[in-house]
């Protein structure tokens, strides 16, 4: 979901400064003075004093945010979130992660899946320590604990922050049934549909209608996300022909403009997420996603642990973080709010022991709805990949695109 232009996307940039107390400052000699090497925040344990407010700064792609719920997190743990938005730009943000300051500034990351290697090769991002993380068990969907991209070199550096499987969104009372990806291609539609402007989301749409329908032969296409010269070539001929022709109402680009191409009326049928659909709905539009005979594009958005946590003194303070969003709150919080799914069992168990907070039964059937999405074609997902084998050529193609 990346963007390629410089825009706010999904919510407004939240919080931009990290600041460290003045205790920070003198904790090294505080440290030498009590024999301590561990946490600069446990350095009053067992006295009456409590412990100092710690803050963690997130920087992570727009619809991650619990906004005001974030203060569930500071009562529990006593951890203030300090939100800024990454625009959910992978390029970029890779860049300010390598070549800048980003990995050291902000504290935990949340980008969409597909990055971990890059950054792991460059040291600006570290493993995780899976045993400070005891609500990693169990509970979490065998499906995601593999996910090929979150290990490098056989040690974990993503972990899921949220998962969907995305589609269409449609206007039923333009489109009534909206079954499969050839809607977004279909001539009586022209100029009423629209596909995002990122070639991580828009190709593997498309390659994925022209691989399960067998279109001009490209029914040899192996892996929808992370396409092979030939097959990229043919995918990309593909969709710069409907360009040429009009199909395409706009390539729509961010959070905003998605919401308001389908509310306007302008566009009836475009490929998106789902929380664009609950937003239309919210705006009394009779909007709804698409349940395609093709299958949904799996993503998962992933926490990844900066390499300045350590010198900050927040190792264990972000690994409590992580622990804490697979506790189950924030999995019933984000699929109140974005329709995104935690992938823990313990979200059910959590709106079970706190029916006065969620509707129990409306959580199961998110979550099953979720959970049922990646099982939904032949037991397999395709998932999103924002660094295939040829990413640097998918960026050459979709420049094509864009001046076709």
């Amino acid at each position: 979901m990346e963007r390629n232009k410089r825009k706010i996307t999904r919510r407004k940039f939240l919080g931009t400064s990290l600041k460290i107390g003045a205790g920070m400052a003198v904790y090294p000699a505080l440290r030498n003075l009590m024999g301590r090497t561990d946490s600069p925040f446990r350095a009053f344990a067992g006295t009456e004093k409590a412990p100092e407010k710690k803050e963690l700064r997130l920087w992570a792609s727009g619809t991650q945010t619990i906004e005001e719920h974030w203060v569930k997190l500071e009562n529990d743990l006593g951890i203030k979130m300090l939100f800024a938005d990454n625009g959910n730009a992978v390029g970029p943000v890779i860049s300010k992660m390598i070549f800048g300051d980003a990995a050291e500034i902000y504290d935990v990351n949340g980008l969409q899946g597909g990055a971990e290697k890059e950054l792991a090769d460059q040291g600006a991002i570290l493993p995780w320590d899976m045993s400070l993380i005891p609500n990693w068990d169990e509970d979490v969907w065998p499906m995601m604990r593999n996910i090929p991209y979150h290990l490098v070199n056989g040690k974990r550096y993503g972990i899921p922050f949220t998962i969907n499987a995305d589609s269409m969104i449609y206007n039923a009372d333009k489109v009534p049934v909206c079954d499969t990806y050839a809607y977004v291609f279909d001539k009586t539609l022209k100029g009423k549909t629209s596909m995002e402007d990122y070639w991580a989301n828009a190709v593997i749409f498309t390659a994925m209608y022209l691989k399960e329908n067998n279109i001009e032969g490209m029914g040899t296409i192996g892996d929808p996300g992370n396409l092979m010269v030939d097959e990229l070539e043919g995918v990309m001929e593909f969709l710069i022909k409907y360009k040429k022709a009009g199909q395409f109402r706009t390539f729509w680009s961010g959070w905003e403009q998605g919401v308001s191409l389908i509310t306007s009326g302008e566009v009836w049928c475009m490929t998106g997420w789902e929380p664009i659909v609950y937003a239309a709905q919210e705006k009394g539009i009779n909007a709804k996603y698409a349940v395609p005979k093709e299958g949904y594009e799996g993503w998962s958005n992933d926490l990844l642990l900066h390499k300045g946590v350590k010198k900050k003194g927040l190792y264990e303070t972000a690994h409590e973080f992580v622990n804490w969003i697979y506790s189950g709150y924030f999995g019933n919080q984000i699929m109140k709010m974005r329709g995104y799914c935690s992938p823990t069992d313990k979200v059910i168990k959590y709106a079970e022991e706190h029916p006065d907070e969620f509707d129990t039964e409306w959580v199961k059937g998110k979550q099953k709805h979720v959970h049922d999405k990646f099982k939904k074609k032949k037991g397999e997902t395709y998932w999103q990949n924002v660094r295939p084998d040829n990413f640097k050529l998918y960026e050459d193609w979709w420049e094509k695109l864009r001046r076709a």
